[in-house]
Parts: structure tokens; sequence; C-alpha cells
């Protein structure tokens, strides 16, 4: 019988899993939130990932539970495993991605480098920060935040009020420094649970409007040290945290040449879309293959240059279908990657993906693709 692989969550990142699943011969099941999602295809169940009876009813007809997202509650992910279920990642390695102060206090210990950062209660602790920091700083909030959302520049204590209101007791949020950097990065390693680990090529990403807009595969400029020393960062945390599948590890190269941990996230990742077309093994494949605890493939690009263009917001009139035609006449080299959701402002809704021998030309043939569906 071919090997279950339950995914709770049903977002695209599920979606983008069914193919490779199918290659491998597993069974993929998807618990979704409600019906109708991008993998919807896969969905065998749908209901709220929160409720511990309904999470173990899904988790009763898999052999491996892994994600979409990391919002799982940790009590109904360690019933899971006290129920004897193969949890990949499991809660220990989850909990790092899950709250911020943990992951900060986490790979302090690893002596990971990471911007100066502290726990900060209310606004006189902040205000102490700042008047420490140049007078400016980022606030987040531990828990919940991605593409942009629950993180904040501030430049007076009042500034997060309304977030410190909201705080139960004991809670806190994370201030960190104001990073000058020159530009953001993104390194992915695999690691199976029997401790096999594979690390790609590290990329650069462009953010905007705190989303991630594109992706270039390896980061252009990126020479041996600074390959060599992001790739020891993602496997250090991998194997320090305990990660199981993918992670990937969010990074700035700051204007004085140094490397430090931004962000952590454990599945597969928008930095690591290009590699579907641009590697030897996809990240959705290898995601697979580590939870599954299968032989981890080869990570090597398949052209020198490839890149990632995200569709955000989705066409403004019209429909998505009565793009593809233009999309792929005009650019038969792009690779075109839909979600199946509804056109939205910001919305992440698909991405474009190109490779080949020259950057230039890559970055246009995706981008050009890509605007075929504004």
């Amino acid at each position: 019988m071919a090997l279950r692989v339950g995914v709770i969550g049903g977002g695209q990142l599920a979606r983008m899993m069914i193919a490779p699943a199918v290659e491998l011969g597993l069974d993929l099941r998807v618990l979704a939130e409600t019906d109708g999602m991008s993998a919807k295809l896969a969905a065998t169940a749908v209901g709220d990932y929160r409720d511990l009876e309904t999470v173990r009813a899904f988790a009763a007809d898999v052999d491996v539970i892994t994600f979409d997202h990391e919002h799982v509650p940790q009590d109904v992910l360690r019933a899971l495993v006290a129920d004897g279920v193969a949890v990949h990642p499991g809660p220990d390695a989850l909990q790092y991605a899950q709250d911020k102060l943990v992951m900060r206090a986490r790979l302090a210990e690893l002596g990971v480098p990471q911007p100066d950062w502290a726990r900060v209660a209310d606004a006189d602790e902040l205000q102490v920060f700042l008047d420490d920091h140049g007078g400016r700083a980022v606030v987040k909030t531990p828990r919940g935040g991605y593409d942009g959302k629950g993180v904040r520049v501030v430049s007076a204590a009042g500034d997060a009020a309304d977030w410190f209101a909201q705080l139960s007791g004991g809670d806190g949020l994370l201030v960190e420094e104001l990073v000058s950097f020159r530009r953001e990065l993104a390194q992915q390693v695999a690691r199976r649970p029997s401790g096999q680990t594979a690390a790609y090529p590290v990329v650069e990403t462009v953010q905007r409007d705190g989303v991630c807009a594109e992706v270039f595969a390896p980061a252009p400029g990126a020479g041996e040290r600074l390959a060599r020393m992001a790739e020891d960062i993602g496997r250090r945390i991998a194997e320090g945290l305990g990660v199981t599948g993918m992670l990937a590890v969010e990074l700035f190269e700051t204007d004085d040449d140094r490397i430090l941990v931004n962000e952590l996230a454990m599945r597969p990742h928008n930095s690591g879309h290009w590699s579907q077309d641009g590697a030897v093994t996809g990240q959705f494949e290898q995601h697979l293959r580590a939870v599954a605890d299968l032989p981890l493939g080869e990570t090597a690009p398949r052209a020198p240059w490839a890149a990632m263009v995200n569709i955000l917001g989705g066409p403004t009139e019209g429909t998505f279908e009565s793009r593809f035609e233009a999309a792929m006449s005009e650019h038969p080299d792009a690779k075109i990657h839909t979600y199946g959701k509804d056109a939205r402002p910001g919305r992440k809704v698909g991405h474009v993906n190109a490779a080949g021998d020259d950057l230039d030309d890559v970055v246009y043939t995706a981008r050009a693709a890509a605007a075929h569906f504004a």
C-alpha cells in the first residue's frame, strides 16, 4: 500500500505537493480549512486544524503528518505525537517557527548570527531599546505574522501602544534592531528524520510591501564565502532545531558584509518556488521525500540562472483562463503556476518560473509572462 502523507492546510503549498506525490507513488491527503481551497484536488477532509478531534480523525487515516502552514497549536501537535503519529516537522521544532521570541532565544543558544533583539512587555522597555539603538527599531508580534503582517518599524514607544494593550499577562513583543542591509537572501535546507540533509543554493529575494515579489537563483554576485556562510547557517539551524522536511531561513546581507537570520519557515517556501522548474529536485518533491524519510534528491540548478516572479492580485478584468494563451504564446519558455484562487489586491495567486543561461533574459521572461495576469 502506498505511504499515506497527510497535509494539514489546503493552501497553494499543499496544492503544489500533489504532482510530486503522484510521481513518487505517495497517497497525498489534505485537511483543508474550507471547501474549494487551492488544494481541493487532494482534500479528503475539511475542518478546523485547531480542533484536536478533527485533526485526530484526519491523522487516523495517514502514515505521516506534515503541513501547509505552521499554525497548528502545540497542544494538538503534542497530542498527535503522544498518540504515536509521525509528525514532520514535530512540535519541538515547529515551536521555533510559531513563536519568534522562542526562535530568537534558541538561535542565540546555537550561536547563529542575528540582529540584536529583546523581549519587551511595555512602552518603557521599548523606549529603552530605542534609546540604545539609534531611536528606531522593528517591533514584531511573536506569533501569527506573515507576509509583512505583525511587523512594524517604530521610532517612538507609543507607536506600538495598541499591540501592548492587547497583551495578556506575561506576554511580550519582540523588538529588533533596524538592520541596514543591501538585500535579502534565503537559504533552504531539507532534512529527513534519519538525519540526512541537503542544501539548495542561496537565493536573493525581493520584497514589496512586505510580500515576496521576486526570487533570483542563485543570488547574483554571491561568492563562495557568502554561499558557504548561508549554507552553514541553514544546516546548523536544521540540525540544531531538529527540523524534518523543508526549512527556509530568511537572511539579511548587511551593508557591512554580515549575514543575519531574519525569520524561519518549516515547510516549502515562496523563496524556493524557483526550484520546481530550475533545480534537479524541486522543493515540493524534496519536502515529501524528507517527511517520508526517503533519500533526498539532488539540489543542483538545471541552468546557470533561474527567476521566480509572483503573480500578485490577479487580473483586474476578465479571468485567469483568458490570459494563458497570450502568456504561453509570447513566452513559451516560461513555466506558469496558478493557485486556483480568486483575484484580490495583494494576494498571492500564482507565480512564473524561468531558467536559462543569461540572468537578464531569465528575469525578463518571468516578469513579462507574469504581467499577462495583472
